[in-house]
């Protein structure tokens, strides 16, 4: 949720040198075929209910943001940085790491209870944010009809070490595997609790503003999205929030389907110029064998 990641615009095509350069992931790797699946973008909103649960690390994007004022803006400059970091060059990964670290050091949070002054940037709340979203990742893409093998969810979380590292973290800071974040996850619970940023939270995913001609657009499919996000949260989460979601089995048949439809228009949507700028710069940069495979298709990647 660091409002830092909505700085990382431009980093697309910037090094002319980078040719060859895999980055810090790489073609082989899980992490470039998941990123590039159709149910990210759920799995994305997922992340963030998930992670305004924890109440120091939503008080410090609340209080140093423009979450009110330009909500969009910087859902899709999130989106930007982790395109970026996924396919781009490994030079414009590490820039688009130092930018965020540089502008965390200068950010502040207080919490109104105590008037207590913290850094946003403390290990604790960077491993918090990191975790809740590469786990968000991992749990919509696999439920929507991703093969992913436990196998693969290792090799995964163990490549995630790596993007925890741009924001300031050391790879040890973080789990690296399924077993370890559920261990973290248990460790963390009792810090978790509703809050009014995170019903601030809440209220934007349910309603986001939008322009009047687009409210009935809001109201058919984005509050599809938003149901299916939240409903995806563990049981624990929803408890924590006191709203109730979607039974699990409308939630994983809604996944499916979703996914299913956007993997069906996908090909026409790439004909008619319609295609991640990261992935094309990436592909322009390692050439054609280098796009990911027809998401779905997870068989002969790297999973050590």
């Amino acid at each position: 949720m660091q409002d830092a990641h909505a700085q990382s615009h431009g980093e697309v095509g910037e090094d002319s040198a980078a040719a060859g350069d895999p980055g810090i992931f790489g073609p082989g790797s899980v992490t470039w075929q998941l990123h590039a699946d159709p149910a990210m973008w759920v799995a994305g909103v997922r992340a963030l209910y998930l992670q305004a649960l924890h109440p120091r690390a939503v008080r410090g994007v609340v209080q140093n943001s423009a979450f009110r004022k330009d909500p969009w803006g910087r859902l899709f400059r999130t989106a930007d940085f982790v395109g970026v970091t996924t396919y781009g060059s490994r030079a414009e990964a590490e820039r688009a790491g130092a930018r965020v670290r540089r502008i965390h050091q200068f950010l502040r949070a207080t919490d109104p209870e105590t008037g207590v002054s913290y850094r946003i940037d403390e290990t604790a709340l960077l491993r918090w944010v990191h975790c809740a979203e590469v786990v968000s990742y991992v749990d919509v893409v696999r439920r929507s009809g991703l093969a992913l093998s436990d196998k693969q969810v290792d090799a995964y979380l163990a490549e995630q070490r790596a993007s925890a590292v741009l924001v300031g973290l050391a790879p040890d800071d973080v789990p690296g595997s399924a077993a370890g974040m559920r261990e973290y996850f248990e460790d963390v619970r009792p810090a978790l609790a509703r809050s009014p940023e995170a019903d601030d939270v809440w209220d934007f995913l349910r309603r986001p503003p939008v322009h009047p001609v687009l409210w009935l657009g809001r109201e058919l499919l984005w509050r599809q999205v938003s149901e299916l996000a939240y409903g995806s949260l563990p049981s624990w989460a929803h408890e924590i929030y006191g709203r109730r979601p979607l039974p699990p089995f409308a939630v994983t048949a809604g996944l499916r389907l979703l996914r299913s439809t956007s993997l069906a228009v996908l090909p026409a949507a790439r004909l008619a110029g319609f295609q991640s700028p990261h992935i094309k710069a990436a592909v322009e940069r390692l050439g054609p064998d280098a796009a990911p495979a027809r998401p779905g298709v997870l068989s002969g990647l790297t999973a050590s």
